[in-house]
């Protein structure tokens, strides 16, 4: 087993049979910062997270088989240089690009934070260090994929999002937005990377008030009180001067508030305990 690299939150193996190793730990990040706080149990939630959503899913995958509680194995592939994103909901980037002019919105469109959008869009974004957001003409003149690639991807990606949100509503939860990841496999594009609470937003239905901040149950929660303590900010203006920024400790409460949600997120919605 050869080391290849190690991401936010997982370290990937090259097995001898050519196959990866996908180890999912407890680190996390926020607005593209590592912290040394880590969530406890959380590698084990996005692990069976992954293997949960690859086998519902009715779409070609790189899963293989889950190692363990923390590893699964998948195919080696190509990755194509896209994160596909899909909203379903006016909030997180959209709603801040939308308020500091960078997108205009239907003129029927509701400007409420958290609203629901008439219909699911898909927003890719560059895949690297701090994500661009790019639409068709970005991406094909970026040659980030082709034409017919990202109009594939793009219904694709709602297709699944869709499916998800169904399984979310029957789990009492509303699927406000998903990243997705995909990858070329003998010229094949298929669903790969991994699916879990770092890659969607998760509100419960019966907290959901239009106009608010909504309850998280992902890494939204992180967010939200990096912003309310306005290290958002603070990050910003590190990077605008040149500087790393500097991540805070996480509070002890909010680290096993974020435990209990990961947990409660993946067993209300699999029907399976951990």
């Amino acid at each position: 087993m050869k080391f290849l690299t190690s991401g936010k939150v997982k370290d990937v193996y090259e097995l001898d049979d050519g196959n990866l190793l996908f180890k999912f730990s407890n680190r996390v990040s926020a607005y593209d910062v590592k912290f040394k706080d880590e969530i406890p149990r959380k590698g084990e939630v996005l692990c069976k997270f992954a293997e949960y959503w690859f086998k519902k899913l009715d779409v070609s995958n790189h899963f293989v088989e889950r190692k363990s509680d923390t590893e699964i194995i998948v195919k080696k592939m190509g990755m194509l240089p896209i994160e596909c994103i899909v909203r379903g909901y006016f909030y997180g980037s959209l709603f801040s690009r939308w308020k500091n002019g960078k997108i205009s919105l239907d003129k029927d469109a509701s400007t409420e934070l958290a609203s629901r959008l008439s219909k699911p869009i898909f927003d890719p974004t560059t895949k690297s260090t701090h994500d661009i957001p790019v639409d068709r003409d970005d991406a094909i003149s970026m040659e980030l994929v082709t034409i017919d690639e990202y109009d594939w991807l793009s219904e694709k990606s709602i297709k699944i999002y869709k499916k998800m949100a169904a399984v979310a509503d029957e789990s009492g939860f509303i699927l406000a937005d998903l990243k997705l990841e995909f990858g070329k496999l003998n010229n094949e594009i298929i669903l790969a990377d991994s699916i879990g609470p770092d890659e969607f937003r998760l509100w419960p239905k019966d907290t959901y008030t239009i106009g608010e901040t909504q309850e998280a149950y992902d890494k939204q929660l992180l967010r939200d009180w990096l912003t309310e303590n306005g290290y958002q900010k603070k990050f910003d203006d590190a990077r605008s001067s040149g500087e790393e920024p500097v991540a805070p400790s996480i509070p002890s409460d909010l680290v096993s508030k974020m435990t209990q949600r990961y947990v409660t997120a993946y067993e209300s919605m699999t029907g399976n305990s951990l």
